[in-house]
């Protein structure tokens, strides 16, 4: 664990970042490698969400990922002990990756026999959401005690979204959260984002979750 790998990515300056995006998820596809971009606030459960997933998935797909930080390799070395390949992105200050920051993660990381990367994106409900990764599919992890109305206030994370995960379910019953409401204000936002409500300590939800990504990897690799 002491020989975590972090790298300093660098933002573009050159090129328009949607064009930079779409130049690599043409290049992931024809690698056949399935990138994710995964969002949320600090402290919503990526990371054992991420771990979950992992040891819910190892058998069926070999995983690598970029866990993106302003500093520090705490995460990276939380993964590195579930057995997938990590790096440690510092991103320099930035609040989130953009495509070029991402493509020199996949360098650094390499891809080599891959077929699912995970981005652990930078956590915040604002800037990530803003910047093209060059990711197949967006998730976000909403946990309970941020509260149902997340959607109403940060809508443009929900809109890229593809898929919403609600953790932390297992205290549902100590918060004024409304499952149903959470549903209604990310179909406002985004009709076609599915909601999977998960609880990352527990395990509970994570087989759906799991699931749907290994779905969405096979469909990007046929």
């Amino acid at each position: 664990m002491d020989n975590v790998k972090i790298l300093e990515v660098k933002q573009s300056i050159f090129a328009s970042n949607d064009e930079q995006a779409a130049a690599l998820r043409a290049e992931l596809k024809q690698e056949k490698i399935f990138l994710l971009n995964l969002m949320s606030a600090p402290g919503s459960g990526k990371t054992t969400t991420l771990r979950r997933t992992i040891a819910a998935l190892q058998n069926e797909l070999r995983i690598g990922v970029m866990e993106a930080d302003i500093d520090s390799d705490v995460d990276a070395r939380a993964i590195a002990e579930t057995g997938a390949k990590a790096i440690q992105l510092h991103t320099g200050g930035m609040c989130h990756l953009d495509a070029e920051m991402t493509r020199q993660g996949l360098a650094g990381l390499g891809t080599g026999g891959l077929d699912l990367v995970i981005l652990e994106n930078v956590g915040n409900l604002v800037c990530p959401a803003e910047f093209d990764t060059g990711a197949v599919k967006n998730a976000m992890i909403l946990s309970v005690p941020e509260g149902h109305d997340k959607p109403l206030k940060y809508p443009l994370m929900f809109q890229v979204c593809d898929v919403v995960l609600v953790n932390k379910i297992d205290v549902l019953p100590y918060f004024d959260f409304d499952m149903d409401k959470c549903r209604e204000y990310v179909a406002l936002r985004n009709p076609n984002a599915r909601v999977i409500p998960i609880c990352a300590r527990t395990g509970e939800g994570i087989g759906e979750w799991a699931d749907w990504l290994k779905e969405q990897v096979r469909a990007w690799q046929a």
